[in-house]
């Protein structure tokens, strides 16, 4: 992996590092850790996102450096957490970001299982792992970059987002061990979960509207697997401040008895999200019936349909997965 991204950056000066509308802490720590590094290999960078990075990431030091600025002077585009082209649809739908991105060098770096639909020719480093952080911890150490402190807390930061801690069920003992290198290099885990959880704290407003969602949750299969239905009135009023999803879906899994949780939001203009976390390695397959994809444990999708036709195609489609 190391030489096709060190064959990418080599003789560009500025890199645009983009992530996907749906930013999380892998994503937006992969990209302020390329930052990191690009910036002390003496590239100009740029860092992009097509929504404004959600409140409840911002615990990342450096989350203000990405904007909705997209560069168009860039000799590189390096896209993120990401190979799917629902989930970088803002910029498919702008025809001069488009238009850029399908004539210029493209390098992606993700790490889920789903293949890569990009409407674009593009460089893929996209091996399957715990997280994009970890591929590209993977690729600083095997082309001996130096990792300095911020790109540790980056890095470390984003992989302890995708695993809940290092506690999902596809961590191993190597990726403890990575941890214990970026703790080497100077990410202290004991204050970066202090300044996190400052971030992650609630406020009673936010309190009441999770007990108005634990009230919505429906069960369905014998409560295998559970839903609540997020509308965009809910989307506008609290999103800004804690995205719901969050909210719900870890409690979801907590439930005795449920197997599958899916969170899903609707929108005005006609389309429907569907977030999914799993205690089967199911998760991937289930968001694949809607055109997603992610994780065996959790994944997403989307899609451009009412909410009461894709209910029961959910109902019926963990069915067939569960086998009940």
């Amino acid at each position: 992996m190391h030489q096709e991204f060190q064959n990418f950056i080599n003789g560009k000066n500025h890199l645009c590092i983009i992530q996907a509308e749906n930013p999380d802490g892998d994503s937006l720590g992969a990209t302020l850790a390329l930052e990191n590094i690009l910036t002390h290999l003496d590239h100009e960078t740029s860092l992009y996102c097509p929504v404004d990075i959600p409140k409840y990431i911002r615990y990342f030091t450096a989350w203000s450096r990405v904007t909705n600025d997209f560069s168009y002077k860039a000799d590189g585009y390096i896209i993120v957490d990401t190979a799917s082209a629902t989930l970088l649809s803002k910029l498919l739908n702008d025809s001069a970001i488009k238009n850029r991105l399908e004539h210029a060098p493209i390098l992606v770096i993700d790490h889920h299982e789903t293949a890569p639909d990009l409407p674009f020719e593009s460089t893929q480093i996209t091996e399957t792992s715990i997280a994009t952080c970890k591929n590209l911890y993977n690729i600083f150490t095997a082309a001996k970059y130096d990792i300095d402190q911020d790109c540790a807390v980056n890095l470390l930061y984003g992989i302890l987002s995708d695993t809940l801690g290092l506690t999902s069920q596809s961590v191993t003992a190597e990726d403890y061990r990575i941890a214990a290198d970026l703790i080497d290099h100077g990410a202290n885990i004991a204050e970066m979960e202090e300044h996190r959880r400052d971030f992650m704290k609630k406020s009673p407003r936010i309190l009441d509207y999770k007990a108005d969602l634990i009230k919505r949750v429906q069960y369905h299969l014998d409560g295998r697997l559970a839903t609540v239905l997020i509308p965009f009135d809910d989307i506008q009023e609290y999103s800004d401040e804690y995205n719901p999803n969050v909210l719900i879906l870890e409690e979801l899994r907590l439930v005795e008895g449920v197997d599958i949780a899916v969170a899903i939001k609707t929108y005005p203009d006609g389309k429907l999200t569907g977030k999914i976390r799993a205690s089967k390695p199911v998760a991937e397959q289930l968001a694949g019936f809607f055109g997603g994809g992610g994780h065996s444990y959790a994944a997403g999708f989307r899609t451009y349909d009412t909410y009461e036709h894709v209910l029961p195609e959910l109902i019926s489609a963990v069915t067939k997965l569960l086998e009940i």
